[in-house]
């Protein structure tokens, strides 16, 4: 699906409804601490597809594969450098196989590569170039409908990835960006910022994605709205986190409190709608009624 294509389709629906948190939902389906998301796709797959599987039952229009770790830095970090191209095209059949026959787009997921640019960090331009070309060609050839680049902070390292991006498909990409300092990046990028310079890239849509509270994130989604004329993603948190008896995140807006926010933001202007850490099957599906009842 291309640019055109995909803004025909969301123009279409009007709304579409994202999925909700990969890793803190697979915590709490037995995911152990210190093992990654990535892992499961080659050893416990079935829970990934069953994930999937949740949200889109809940009413996903749109799910992200298992690959938001799955860039090669981060795979040699947590061991499975070696399993890199297998974990990427697994995770998207894995979607492939949850979706079935129903009407539900696959995205690619691609986060940050791990590791700080050049100059604060090792990698060169280059080298992000390189790492994000390797993983959006593979996660292109095994089919997925569109590419969603999320959890940005960095100008520089989005640019590299949207650049991969344009240079090894024709997919319609979402550039997201994570407002972790309330309406900034932790690189200082403000939504403005961060809308200015996506004007020289053809996307399909731009966004915020996990960051603070839902206050701020709503913050940062007036801010994008004023500078984009992109279709905007929105997917905060379920709140913000805090670290139970177990040693493991919670969070503590129930599902239905964090729907009471989906008509205002709405009447914002975000377009496509979901949830980032700690929002459930639960949470997606009520955000999804109060969405299409709006």
């Amino acid at each position: 699906m291309n640019r055109k294509e995909f803004i025909q389709y969301l123009d279409k629906k009007k709304i579409l409804i994202s999925d909700g948190a990969t890793g803190t939902n697979l915590i709490k389906r037995g995911l152990p601490n210190g093992i990654t998301g990535e892992q499961w796709v080659m050893d416990n797959p079935t829970a990934i597809q069953q994930l999937h599987e949740d949200f889109i039952a809940a009413g996903s229009d749109i799910i992200l594969t298992c690959t938001f770790g799955a860039s090669q830095p981060r795979l040699e970090h947590s061991g499975l450098g070696k399993h890199f191209e297998d974990i990427n095209k697994k995770a998207v059949e894995i979607a492939k196989q949850a979706r079935k026959n129903k009407n539900v787009l696959i995205a690619g997921s691609v986060g940050p590569l791990g590791e700080m640019m050049e100059p604060f960090g090792t990698i060169s331009e280059a080298d992000a170039l390189n790492y994000y070309s390797e993983q959006i060609k593979i996660l292109a050839a095994a089919g997925v409908d569109l590419l969603v680049i999320e959890t940005q902070f960095d100008l520089k390292e989005a640019k590299a990835a949207l650049n991969a991006a344009e240079n090894n498909s024709d997919l319609a990409v979402i550039c997201s960006f994570s407002f972790d300092r309330g309406t900034k990046t932790m690189m200082g990028v403000s939504p403005s910022a961060f809308a200015e310079d996506m004007k020289d890239f053809k996307l399909a849509g731009i966004g915020i994605n996990c960051g603070k509270s839902l206050e701020d994130n709503t913050a940062a989604l007036e801010e994008l709205i004023q500078q984009t004329e992109n279709p905007v993603w929105f997917k905060p948190n379920a709140g913000l986190p805090k670290i139970g008896e177990d040693g493991l995140p919670t969070y503590d807006i129930a599902p239905a409190a964090m729907a009471e926010n989906v008509p205002n933001w709405l009447k914002i202007g975000a377009r496509i709608i979901g949830g980032c850490c700690g929002s459930s099957p639960a949470h997606i599906r009520e955000i999804a009624k109060t969405a299409k009842n709006n």
